[in-house]
């Protein structure tokens, strides 16, 4: 296909694709998904080899948060029954940590309900990560605490914070129509100030909110835009209790042509597949790892994983490796520019902090190193308003396949008497 010809050769030479090649990605058939996967994991192992980089997430806080972000299970009015708790101890958080970095995590992500920290609320984080940095000090801390404020950045990053996360979760187009209580602004404006005091930013997107193509198109390329190391492809996990509880628009056909989208448009990124990963993929997870370099360990905020060893097995089984602790995740020219920015905290975006060469010469744009609460599971249009990008209507699932039995809200780890999933 001269269409994935074009995108491998591409990929190759860390050049970006054009947006109606993206949207074209998107459109492909069934039939053609297998070429689709070889010509992404062909750029995939170009930047990554075949190494997984394994995340571990630790619910710091959960539940109760004022935002009513409509695909979040800790969101204002929400019924779900999750967990809810205030604030782990940093011993309590470090003996999660612990059990992630054992089963094989390089980076620990510490993640807290609400809408922003308050400084009260960076100086618990400070002590937590202390806390797991005396225990093990080469592991990679992410934090994911909402918008951030003046210097919370700083903050967080003198007292040893690696990245910090906020998604941007789908366009700007349609943010208003998954929350009302901040802005699509807000978090770019989060991202900015992550990325500004030298946090490797981590930004990414929920996919299966019934969005359109062209949304989805438009929030990866924004992300390449914002200069982010990292890209978590979060599915929607629909929870009972939730204003998206119904929306069930993924198969795992359509996720992976998603995440190979996101490849191409980000070939030597980082893209972890985050929240939903085995609800929505389920048995062809394996073939995600071939366009993927990055996955979670085990369970995630509200929801279960699948067994920790199960992950293990099946990075194995695929014929991949685990990334160990002493390797870089990014290639060389990218590692580069996110060490620059570490150490001098510049610029905003990806435009306002130099270039990184490519593989054939040519001057690739990239700077650094991201939303809300994490992979907790778009925007709420109904699911017969998905779709392609020919306007043709999208495969969506019927009733008799809804798989809502693999959506299982987490009872064990942080926050619980129980041993965590790891």
């Amino acid at each position: 296909m001269d269409l994935l010809d074009t995108l491998t050769a591409k990929g190759l030479r860390g050049e970006v694709p054009t947006r109606e090649e993206a949207l074209a990605v998107l459109a492909t058939t069934d039939d053609e998904l297998l070429d689709v996967v070889a010509a992404a994991g062909k750029v995939r192992r170009r930047w990554f080899g075949r190494r997984v980089k394994l995340n571990y997430l630790v619910n710091l806080k959960s539940g109760l948060c004022p935002e009513d972000c409509s695909y979040c299970s800790q969101r204002l009015g929400s019924k779900a029954e999750i967990l809810k708790y205030t604030w782990l101890k940093p011993e309590q958080a470090a003996d999660a940590a612990r059990a992630g970095v054992a089963g094989g995590a390089k980076r620990v992500c510490l993640v807290a309900s609400g809408r922003g920290p308050t400084d009260r609320d960076i100086d618990r984080v400070t002590d937590t990560m202390a806390a797991i940095k005396d225990a093990d000090p080469a592991v990679e801390i992410c934090v994911c605490l909402g918008l951030l404020s003046d210097n919370q950045a700083e903050r967080l990053k003198a007292a040893g914070a690696d990245a910090y996360n906020h998604n941007l979760n789908t366009s700007e187009n349609t943010y208003g129509s998954i929350t009302k209580t901040h802005t699509y602004a807000d978090r770019v404006d989060t991202v900015q100030k992550a990325h500004g005091a030298g946090l490797s930013a981590c930004s990414g997107l929920i996919a299966g909110m019934g969005e359109s193509d062209e949304d989805l198109v438009d929030v990866v390329f924004a992300l390449r835009e914002l200069g982010s190391d990292s890209v978590p492809v979060n599915f929607l996990i629909p929870f009972e209790g939730t204003p998206l509880a119904k929306e069930w628009n993924l198969t795992p056909q359509r996720c992976l042509r998603i995440l190979a989208m996101v490849r191409f448009v980000n070939p030597d990124t980082e893209v972890r597949i985050a929240g939903g990963r085995e609800v929505h993929l389920r048995s062809m997870q394996p073939l995600g790892l071939h366009i993927a370099n990055s996955i979670f360990l085990g369970d995630y905020l509200t929801s279960e994983g699948q067994a920790g060893q199960t992950d293990l097995d099946m990075i194995k089984d695929a014929g991949f490796e685990v990334e160990g602790a002493g390797e870089a995740t990014l290639p060389r020219h990218r590692a580069d520019i996110a060490e620059a920015v570490a150490a001098s905290g510049c610029g905003t975006t990806a435009s306002s902090c130099g270039t990184a060469a490519s593989s054939s010469g040519t001057a690739a744009s990239a700077c650094g190193s991201g939303g809300g609460c994490g992979p907790c599971g778009g925007h709420a249009h109904t699911p017969a308003e998905a779709t392609t990008a020919e306007g043709t209507e999208a495969a969506v699932p019927q009733d008799d396949e809804l798989r809502s039995d693999l959506v299982k809200v987490r009872r064990r780890g942080a926050g619980t008497e129980l041993a965590p999933n790891a």
